[in-house]
């Protein structure tokens, strides 16, 4: 019971081959970076909101770095 022989009519169309490692790794690659797209994603009604702002507060964080006067920071102490 529960033979499969290839010569039943069809078995051979119904093999599945499995793809080439190199181009199964790039599919594998191609989900995964879908999968972190939709991830990063979820929960933000508008994406291109989210990282126009992200940008700017780069850009903000740099430019303190730059403008910054010998690492003071511009906070001072007084004690007294």
């Amino acid at each position: 019971m529960g033979l499969c022989l290839p010569c039943m009519g069809g078995a051979v169309k119904d093999v599945v081959e499995t793809p080439d490692p190199e181009i199964k790794r790039r599919q594998l690659a191609e989900a995964a970076e879908r999968r972190q797209m939709e991830a990063s994603s979820r929960g933000i009604k508008n994406a291109y909101s989210v990282e126009q702002k992200k940008k700017k507060q780069e850009e903000m964080e740099k430019r303190l770095a730059a403008s910054g006067s010998g690492g003071e920071g511009g906070l001072r102490w007084q004690v007294g």
